[in-house]
């Protein structure tokens, strides 16, 4: 098989991450609290947002990566400009004159989930004419995110980001597509995102998001529920896979989708793929893919420095994987293990390993934990 090019396309940001030296045992409420002067270690900055994290993992597990996405013409940009051209990787990012960077100051705690201050600048100006089309055609993938945070694919109803994805699969290609969390008071958190993946899916061919983004997005109720039942914990501590998990895949896979891969943090990641008639328009050259579900527990990371770009990471992973013509089982499997390596460094490219050598760890009797109930 030849090897197949896959453009990444959307959200960029600078992320700067303040090393936290917390025990690990605290609950993040305890760790940040109004008044409190907390002591931390120096701040990492480092390249965020699903072009970054997706697109320089992939490349780093050896695909043919193009990057594109628009950012400003400040400091920040300059940086991010130096920070990505280290990489080497094909990119084509637009400078924005009257536009300004994104940056996300990243709260990561030892032994918590991560919360973000973040600011979307130019990425709110993105739009479909700024994709490069002659890169485009050459590629077969095309991976995209994350639209919560860029304005003009969720305002009107989501109606560019219809036409991103008719678009792509006009093309011929095979798509994918990413989410972020939604901030409830935010414009976007305004949105009926229902609505708007409704329309989308039917083009995207593997949905991947976090278990929290689509339950606040398709099932808010479902997700209502699981905040009273987590008490301000970890979601994922409290989900049950028969009546949490499953249901919610079925219900994004019922609007379209190829093939629904649900990241679900600390506990694993769950795929169900649709029947063979709308696999085969995923990718002509996957086998085995129909009427797939799978639970893959994570596996136990050398040692947890930040989660941040872990599920972005992951996503890389398992498309690197389909487009290599792996097996679902294996794709899922690579993409939980990039996971476990990601969180042992405080950026997001460092620790990722290559395929070989996440096989050779896989079959040596790497650690898995079990979180997820049944």
């Amino acid at each position: 098989m030849r090897k197949k090019k896959i453009m990444v396309a959307g959200h960029i940001s600078l992320d700067i991450t303040p090393e936290f030296q917390n025990s690990g045992t605290q609950k993040f409420s305890e760790i940040l609290r109004q008044g409190k002067l907390i002591n931390v270690g120096p701040a990492q900055m480092a390249l965020g947002g699903a072009v970054s994290n997706t697109g320089l993992a992939l490349d780093r597990l050896g695909a043919d990566v193009v990057l594109t996405a628009k950012i400003g013409t400040d400091l920040f940009g300059d940086i991010m400009m130096k920070k990505l051209e280290e990489y080497g990787c094909t990119m084509h990012l637009i400078r924005d004159e009257a536009g300004v960077t994104s940056y996300t100051i990243v709260l990561a705690p030892k032994g918590s989930d991560r919360a973000f201050l973040h600011d979307p600048g130019s990425n709110h100006t993105f739009c479909t004419e700024d994709l490069h089309w002659e890169e485009m055609k050459q590629a077969d993938y095309f991976h995209f995110g994350y639209p919560t945070l860029m304005r003009r694919f969720y305002e009107n109803g989501g109606a560019e980001l219809l036409k991103l994805y008719q678009t792509v699969k006009g093309a011929g290609l095979t798509s994918s597509l990413d989410l972020a969390a939604v901030d409830p008071d935010s414009e976007a958190g305004q949105c009926d995102w229902e609505s708007i993946l409704k329309q989308v899916l039917p083009y995207v061919d593997f949905f991947v998001p976090s278990i929290e983004e689509l339950a606040y997005m398709i099932d808010r109720n479902k997700y209502q529920e699981w905040q009273e039942r987590a008490q301000g914990e970890d979601i994922v501590s409290i989900l049950f896979l028969s009546k949490d998990v499953k249901p919610l895949a079925e219900k994004a896979l019922s609007y379209g989708c190829g093939a629904v891969l649900l990241k679900c943090g600390a506990a694993g990641m769950y795929l169900k793929t649709s029947g063979k008639e709308r696999m085969k328009t995923v990718d002509a050259d996957l086998e085995g893919w129909d009427n797939v579900e799978l639970f893959e527990d994570s596996f136990v990371p050398e040692r947890i420095l930040s989660g941040t770009g872990a599920g972005d990471t992951s996503i890389a992973a398992f498309l690197y994987a389909a487009m290599q013509g792996c097996t679902p089982k294996e794709s899922v499997e690579y993409a939980a293990a990039t996971g476990a390596c990601c969180v042992s460094t405080y950026d997001t490219i460092s620790g990722l390993k290559s395929f070989p050598e996440l096989r050779e760890k896989i079959e040596a009797g790497w650690k898995k934990q079990k979180m997820i109930k049944e």
